[in-house]
């Protein structure tokens, strides 16, 4: 059963459990641009006829306003809490009609749920913003800007800006697995379709440069195969399945391998591999250590685990979104999504790779 959800669970956790819930703001105010699935989707999909959509009720339901804006949470997201983080706005879906004048500046969310580093992924939601068009919208986006204070100021607000990029979950969860018999499982053996992966996503990356980026967080995926849904799909009484996570254990070494050479390549730290695998069985195994009562149950789905289908209106409901480690069957919630920002601003280096987000705040405040 396809879902439009990314299985990309950024869980990057370095002693977080010992930390507090409120993401402190860093000085420093500078644009913000995301690029990626659902993990990151801030509402595009709401103005596309696909079926990848979360704006319907109860997604948003602990929201300021607590009604649905297209994330995949019941809150805050990860771009959100990031903008937080930094101490700016957050930034609007590039489709939002309010992103005009002064609120371009801010940056934009090119984000689209359903969709990977391959074309052919997320095929079964049909009218989704794929990441090459992502990238033109990017551009288009610099015209926009640079209209309003010319192509050089443009320029340097692009420089400048901070980038993050979510990709790679979908193509194994919605590509590779996504029937016993796929094109893909025929074509490629797990270690070869993951070299495609990190070769296709290379290509991205050198072309997200060559748009004007130059501090861009990378995230791996996470413990795809640990997620609800997978857990109430291919898992075996209860535990996680084993073939997608050993994607991910042979998918993620590669993407940061691949990162670091890249930097080597440009000669500058412009990308840093947000690394996810190393410690996902920390949240998985130990919930209780982060203040959860479960992380194999989702808050919102029906079937086992809460792992089947999308969050709709009558699904099963938890009472208290901050004791599940999972919103639905694919996403975290938002208390989740706290400690993950947490973790991308301070985490060691065999979490963030070369550094984390507020050192790049600091280093970068000297120029």
């Amino acid at each position: 059963m396809s879902t439009p959800c990314s299985a990309a669970m950024l869980v990057v956790l370095v002693g977080i459990a010992a930390m507090g819930m409120v993401v402190p703001p860093v000085e420093g105010g500078r644009a913000f641009f995301v690029f990626g699935d659902s993990l990151v989707d801030n509402g595009n999909n709401n103005y596309l006829l696909t079926t990848a959509r979360a704006d319907s009720p109860p997604y948003g339901i602990d929201s300021p306003d607590h009604r649905p804006s297209g994330r995949f949470s019941n809150g805050y997201n990860i771009p959100d809490l990031i903008s937080q983080a930094i101490g700016e706005e957050s930034t609007l879906a590039y489709f939002n009609p309010e992103l005009k004048g002064e609120k371009l500046l801010v940056g934009a969310n090119f984000a689209s749920a359903g969709i990977g580093i391959l074309n052919d992924t997320g095929f079964q939601f049909a009218n989704i913003i794929r990441i090459h068009k992502q990238l033109r919208l990017f551009r288009e986006y610099q015209r926009r800007v640079s209209a309003l204070i010319g192509e050089e100021q443009t320029q340097t607000l692009v420089n400048k800006a901070l980038v993050l990029v979510t990709l790679g979950g979908n193509d194994f969860v919605n590509n590779y697995f996504l029937t016993p018999i796929t094109l893909r499982r025929l074509q490629y053996n797990l270690h070869d379709y993951s070299r495609l992966l990190v070769s296709e996503y290379k290509s991205i990356l050198l072309e997200l440069y060559n748009s004007g980026a130059r501090r861009v967080l990378v995230t791996g995926t996470g413990p795809i195969g640990c997620v609800p849904a997978e857990v109430a799909l291919r898992g075996v009484n209860g535990q996680c399945a084993v073939e997608p996570q050993r994607a991910a254990a042979i998918y993620n070494p590669l993407l940061t391998e691949m990162l670091a050479g890249l930097n080597q390549e440009i000669g500058s730290n412009v990308f840093i591999a947000a690394k996810a695998f190393e410690k996902q069985y920390d949240f998985i195994n130990n919930p209780k250590a982060f203040g959860f009562t479960t992380s194999k149950r989702a808050c919102c789905g029906q079937g086992p685990y809460n792992g089947i289908g999308l969050c709709i209106a009558t699904s099963n409901l938890c009472k208290n979104r901050d004791e599940y480690a999972f919103w639905d069957a694919f996403h975290p919630t938002e208390k989740a999504n706290r400690y993950i920002v947490r973790a991308i601003m301070e985490g060691s280096e065999a979490y963030m790779a070369p550094m984390n987000l507020s050192t790049i705040m600091e280093l970068d405040s000297r120029v």
